[in-house]
């Protein structure tokens, strides 16, 4: 009998396998986009990171950040060269970071986070996708087919348009239930981005849509998969590379995204974008501390999706990066040396 670990070795080996026999290399070969290794674009963010022990060195401290301490993180992002945040949720654990009718407020130092960072984000040029997240168990697969939660999200993009909606910060919307694309995207995860996208038009017709969906390892971009891309109101979609949550090898993750930009350029409609991992694991993943990778993990990182996306992202500045004497510091001593190496390196390429 197989044991578990070599069929879990053996299913991927399998999708992938099948992944190329899907596609005439013929009929779909992708060209390199142009240019060298590309530089981080922008990064998620958050006021409180969801699974609480990934993020035992910044949650803290995110807690006790001032209105002023907001806006000098996000300076310091846009200062780092960056120009996307995507806001990962506006409540979790059935607590809200702004003032709404679904959920009390989380108990922050700041009265308004989201107001301080996206009017620091107008002032620093910023653009931020605000998540519809968490209005139900972010844990639960069954969250998206949840009528409750379903109405609450569609309740708070009302509330959020409605508050938050003047500013020129505010330029797309992020759907953070995320698929695993095993080996497409399920009927239900559709429905779920075209329920969201349809309100969102209607409230906001010229904000970005965006959606990262992990699985990207054993996605198989054949003619369903364009199909499928064909039949998502999304203007984007950045893929997890999942080097961080130890899924793929730095290796493995250019041929991954060459066989996916092969389906963007088909279906023609959403953009690529990477979601590159910049975190390890502390110890067992999912179960330890996130802690900043190595700057020459990560450029090997970049290295490896640059040819094949139109962006990158990366998960996540805020506990991974920080600007030495940082006035808002959130993460371990060891992120100074991830912003240090990564911005000597930005300053060489110019």
């Amino acid at each position: 009998m197989i044991n578990e670990l070599n069929r879990r070795d053996f299913l991927v080996a399998l999708g992938m396998g099948a992944a190329a026999l899907a596609i005439d290399p013929a009929e779909t070969k992708a060209s390199p986009l142009p240019g060298a290794i590309k530089p981080i674009a922008g990064s998620w963010f958050e006021f409180q990171h969801h699974a609480t022990v990934e993020g035992v060195d910044w949650n803290p401290a995110c807690l006790r950040f001032t209105a002023a301490q907001w806006d000098a993180k996000i300076k310091e992002i846009a200062e780092a060269g960056m120009e996307y945040l995507v806001l990962m949720a506006t409540a979790v654990y059935y607590r809200s970071f702004y003032d709404s009718k679904i959920f009390p407020k989380w108990d922050m130092a700041c009265a308004n986070p989201l107001e301080a960072v996206l009017s620091a984000a107008d002032k620093y040029k910023i653009k931020f996708f605000i998540g519809s997240g968490f209005y139900g168990n972010w844990e639960s697969d069954k969250t998206i087919t949840d009528p409750v939660a379903a109405k609450k999200r569609l309740q708070s993009m009302e509330e959020l348009t409605n508050i938050y909606g003047h500013h020129p910060s505010f330029y797309g919307w992020y759907w953070p239930d995320e698929a695993c694309i095993n080996p497409r995207y399920t009927s239900e995860f559709i429905t779920y981005v075209n329920t969201l996208s349809r309100l969102a038009r209607q409230l906001k017709p010229q904000a970005q849509i965006m959606i990262a969906p992990y699985g990207t390892r054993i996605a198989i971009p054949d003619d369903e998969y364009v199909r499928q891309l064909d039949a998502m109101d999304v203007d984007i979609v950045a893929y997890q590379d999942e080097v961080g949550v130890r899924k793929s090898k730095v290796t493995e993750t250019s041929a991954f995204y060459q066989g996916l930009r092969k389906a963007h350029d088909r279906a023609q409609k959403a953009k690529i974008w990477a979601d590159v991992e910049i975190f390890e694991f502390e110890d067992e993943v999912y179960n330890s501390a996130l802690m900043p990778a190595s700057f020459d993990r990560v450029l090997r990182q970049l290295e490896a999706v640059s040819p094949w996306v139109d962006k990158i992202l990366v998960y996540q500045y805020q506990g991974m990066m920080n600007k030495p004497g940082s006035a808002a510091f959130a993460g371990s001593p060891a992120s100074t040396k991830l912003y240090s190496d990564y911005l000597n390196w930005l300053e060489g390429r110019r």
